[in-house]
């Protein structure tokens, strides 16, 4: 259903994005940025904007790993793990800004379709976390599971933006009184915690469960359609 461009960050590095959908108004609800794992824009991420895209939403899923790796797309075994891990270091040890101005390039290149929303997925979920604390354009985010999002470093960032956050409860990368911790942090911020583990929206993970998926997704998109469109 999408496709790859090219997008420019305010500092000139270019990079790639997987757009879907409709770009104009009105034809789109609005612009929805998609935020990978440490899997790179696979076939897994692309599916998730092609589905967006097929609700209505322009989206576009940047390759975040591309300052430090072009063209990752890994799986999910424990080597693919490994790698992703290693290039997900390596992009949090960039100087800031990093890849938070590749982000707002792809925010600013949805804005084309109207209101603009974020979500994310894993280490995406962090950065939507981030994003929705420090970017500007957005509407709205919905971070599922970030890792570090409920560490002491992110936990008490400001978002500028409704948030609703998903988490597991079976997570062992991301504790429980951790995510009940950043609930009293965060009073603003809608959390709903699965009977899952981490990764429970990813249909190629062994931890993939369907029901959670399936309502984090329904929640997930009325949230959109009150604050986007």
């Amino acid at each position: 259903m999408g496709h790859m461009i090219e997008l420019k960050a305010a500092d000139g590095t270019t990079f790639p994005a997987y757009v879907a959908g409709p770009a104009g108004n009105p034809k789109a609800k609005g612009g929805l940025v998609v935020l990978q794992e440490i899997f790179g824009v696979n076939s897994h991420i692309r599916s998730v904007a092609d589905g967006y895209a097929a609700d209505g939403y322009f989206v576009v899923a940047p390759a975040t790993f591309h300052r430090v790796k072009a063209g990752v797309d890994l799986g999910y075994t424990e080597a693919d793990m490994g790698t992703g891990f290693g290039f997900k270091t390596a992009v949090e040890a960039l100087p800031a800004p990093g890849v938070m101005a590749d982000i707002q390039a792809a925010i600013d290149h949805a804005a084309q379709a109207g209101k603009v929303g974020i979500v994310g997925y894993c280490w995406g979920g962090l950065l939507t976390w981030r994003a929705a604390c420090a970017l500007k354009g957005l509407s709205a985010a919905a971070p599922y599971y970030g890792g570090g999002m409920t560490g002491e470093a992110d936990a008490h960032r400001v978002p500028q933006v409704p948030v609703l956050a998903h988490f597991g409860d079976q997570d062992h990368w991301i504790p429980l009184d951790t995510v009940e911790a950043f609930k009293k942090a965060q009073p603003g911020v809608t959390v709903h915690v699965y009977n899952a583990n981490h990764g429970f929206n990813c249909d190629q993970r062994g931890s993939y469960n369907e029901a959670a998926a399936k309502l984090a997704r329904q929640r997930t998109l009325a949230f959109f359609a009150q604050h986007i469109g």
